[in-house]
């Protein structure tokens, strides 16, 4: 009340600025809301590589797709990402059951079977049937996988 009249909520007072609660004596309401804490950054996933015939191990990441993968293989190697045939997972070995897919698990190593010497060769079928698959490196290279 001021002079004996009803003050409307929307009049100003005297004493200060609407919502400067310390000028006006007022003690302040709830405290502020804390703020979301940062969110966690992606730990760095750090895979390891050589190429199949032999080569020193090099530390890749950094990659969300097996082009990417190839990139970061030839960055390291200084190779071009071309050369790479198909990668296979914890042997340096030709081995289709070890043919990189569609997961790396975090303790794989990546063997990088790289382009040599193109050969000529002459398959002679002796069985009834021949197992052949043509597949992909998943980099836009295809290869032929033969079973025996």
């Amino acid at each position: 009340m001021q002079n004996g009249e009803a003050m409307s909520p929307d009049a100003q007072d005297s004493r200060g600025a609407p919502g400067d609660e310390e000028s006006q004596g007022a003690v302040p309401s709830a405290p502020p809301l804390p703020q979301e804490p940062p969110a966690c950054p992606r730990p760095k996933l750090v895979f390891h590589t050589q190429l199949a015939h032999g080569s020193p191990t090099g530390r890749i990441h950094g990659f969300t797709n097996v082009r990417e993968l190839y990139a970061k293989i030839a960055e390291v190697f200084n190779i071009s990402a071309s050369e790479i045939l198909f990668c296979t997972l914890n042997s340096h070995k030709v081995d289709m059951q070890k043919l990189l897919g569609g997961q790396i698990g975090l303790e794989d190593f990546i063997f990088a079977h790289v382009r040599g010497e193109t050969k000529e060769v002459e398959v002679v079928k002796t069985e009834d049937a021949l197992g052949l698959t043509i597949t992909d490196n998943g980099a836009g290279y295809a290869f032929i996988k033969v079973s025996s």
